[in-house]
């Protein structure tokens, strides 16, 4: 195949950051894996068997494109008690990724500004460059939380749209309901595109979780059932927001994903109803178990929600001490994954009681290692 082939937009499309990580470990024989983005616990199990049942009831073909009625009921239904927007409908998609590669797309024209936070999801840079616009960070150093007259001095007329997460991944930010108000008022005073990105909302420990869309009712929500309920390979995500521009989504998702894969909505509307306090109870005790051991020896901001800490290196570079880290085998992944900064390091605490521990004593060790 001639090189000459590839679309100029796949050159701008950086793998390297998570590749070198994975490279560096491919060596690592039973690490201490502190590197995961997503639940250690499985798929509760009236899920997995409300799954086995609607595949043995043939529930295996298309579904709607907008989702399967009894679970986009439910939904909707969620939606309208909680926000009452008149305007605001909700569509069932191919996991959240799927969710805001659709947003993106149906929003974003050629040179169109998107802003995002900095450290920010490594997949909002790459959907802004694939949907045709132009990516642009606000940094949040070194607390993490929304510097909203930076981001009033950032915005320009080709400024489209703002790309929020909280709880955010990688930092564990949860925005406070002062930041969250600033946001949501901020984007409709410019007339600007405001994409909530929620997939940790269950996951917050220290304050309540409060979304933009309860102070602009533009904002465009995505979640999903992959974090909360151990789902991450089933692609059953949900978005709402304003009719005419889910209209377009369900158009663009009609003729990408095509739908939701049709038996896992069924088992998400099992999952819909399933308790998950003590999964979200377990996920605070190891976040207070890490940080307590961390805090004498690393500088850590964030850490509210999600299940991620991004801790700032005692010494060298984020790359070096996750190579150091490595040597020592542990698996943590570099801040410039998730960032224009080479300071961080981003751990999970998505794992065992026994990896946190073992983790713990080699971070403590690190922390005047050089």
């Amino acid at each position: 195949m001639s090189e000459e082939w590839i679309a100029n937009r796949m050159h701008q499309i950086d793998a390297s950051g998570i590749r070198k990580v994975f490279d560096l470990a491919a060596n690592m024989t039973n690490p201490v894996n502190l590197s995961i983005g997503q639940p250690h616990f499985d798929t509760p199990e009236s899920i997995k068997n409300a799954l086995k049942e609607a595949v043995d009831q043939g529930r295996n073909a298309y579904s709607q494109s907008q989702g399967i009625k009894p679970l986009l009921d439910t939904i909707q239904q969620s939606v309208d008690s909680e926000y009452g927007h008149a305007d605001r409908k909700a569509f069932v998609t191919s996991g959240t990724s799927g969710g805001l590669m659709l947003a993106l797309c149906s929003l974003v024209n050629p040179g169109d500004e998107v802003i995002a936070f900095d450290p920010w999801f490594v997949m909002y840079k790459h959907l802004t460059t694939l949907a045709g616009g132009t990516y642009k960070s606000i940094n949040t150093y070194p607390d993490f939380t929304i510097p909203i007259e930076k981001l009033r001095a950032s915005i320009t007329e080709k400024t489209k749209v703002i790309l929020f997460n909280s709880p955010a991944n990688p930092t564990g930010h949860v925005a406070s309901e002062e930041e969250v108000k600033a946001l949501a008022e901020l984007a409709r005073e410019h007339n600007i595109a405001l994409i909530s990105d929620e997939i940790y909302r269950a996951f917050c420990y220290d304050e309540e979780f409060v979304s933009p869309a309860k102070y602009n009712d533009q904002t465009i929500v995505i979640d999903g059932f992959s974090k909360s309920h151990s789902m991450t390979g089933w692609r059953v995500g949900w978005c709402h927001g304003p009719e005419h521009i889910i209209q377009q989504m369900i158009k663009l998702q009609q003729f990408t994903f095509v739908c939701s894969p049709h038996p896992m909505q069924w088992a998400a509307s099992e999952a819909w109803d399933y308790d998950i306090s003590d999964r979200v109870a377990e996920y605070k005790q190891k976040r207070d178990f890490l940080r307590d051991k961390l805090q004498g020896h690393y500088e850590i901001h964030g850490a509210g929600g999600a299940f991620y800490m991004f801790i700032k290196a005692p010494w060298g570079t984020g790359t070096e001490f996750v190579k150091k880290a490595i040597e020592n085998n542990l698996l943590i992944i570099p801040g410039n994954v998730f960032s224009s900064e080479d300071t961080h390091f981003r751990v999970s605490y998505a794992a065992t009681q026994e990896t946190l521990e073992q983790g713990a004593e080699i971070l403590i060790k690190m922390a005047n290692q050089r």
